[in-house]
């Protein structure tokens, strides 16, 4: 990094404002007076640093899983742009038909309180609530520990706490009505946590980075998906 102009402080700066702003290079390269080539390469040195700093702040999902506590579980969409050039089996395992645009999902695990416990890895938003727990590994570990869980409707084929569903042709009952109100009160502390997740605005305004590594997705088998994984940088 001794070739650059900027001290390491303003490359962590960089890639924060980046991050955090959801900026883009040559914008933000223009504001340090250095090339775009330039704010790209800080970038993607120094993600990994930070990646790795963010490690000593929170705890793995197994450890969550493990200790007894009840934990909160949401999905939740990154949107990543239309990005056609990347091949068809990538446009295909992220363009989601219900949010009509491309993107990625993210699991994220809360305490009853609403302090973020852990994100999932991405994977490709095509994929249903309950597929991406299971793709993610979660409902594995969840199992495995015993862990008493709390998510809504999505996650019905797993052994989670979720909000009654209402009977075709039967109206809820007081006791269920009571019961969804309290679910969703609980449940509503996750959504808190994704909320403050997203205020680092390359999560909800569009990731800008890689789509194969980082962070990896998960594409649907084929003859040709080990040649569209090991091709690197798709951008």
């Amino acid at each position: 990094m001794r070739r650059h102009r900027l001290p390491v402080k303003e490359h962590v700066i960089l890639t924060l404002e980046l991050l955090r702003n959801n900026l883009s290079q040559m914008f933000l390269a223009d504001l340090l007076h250095i090339s775009p080539p330039t704010a790209s390469r800080i970038y993607r040195r120094m993600l990994p640093v930070i990646n790795e700093a963010l490690l000593w702040t929170g705890i793995p999902i197994e450890q969550a899983a493990s200790d007894g506590r009840a934990i909160l579980i949401d999905g939740t969409y990154a949107p990543t742009g239309n990005r056609p050039v990347q091949g068809q089996d990538v446009t295909k395992a992220t363009y989601s038909g219900q949010r009509r645009c491309q993107g990625v999902s993210i699991q994220v695990a809360s305490t009853l309180t609403g302090h973020l416990l852990a994100t999932s890895t991405p994977i490709p938003g095509a994929r249903h609530d309950s597929a991406a727990l299971d793709l993610t590994g979660w409902s594995q570990i969840l199992a495995e520990n015993h862990t008493p869980w709390i998510a809504d409707t999505a996650d019905i084929a797993h052994d989670a706490l979720m909000p009654l569903t209402k009977k075709k042709k039967h109206e809820r009952t007081d006791n269920e009505k009571h019961y969804n109100t309290e679910i969703s009160s609980i449940r509503a502390y996750v959504e808190h946590a994704i909320g403050h997740l997203k205020q680092w605005k390359i999560l909800a305004t569009g990731y800008r980075g890689r789509l194969t590594a980082p962070p990896p997705i998960s594409l649907p088998s084929s003859p040709d998906s080990s040649s569209t994984e090991s091709g690197g940088s798709q951008e």
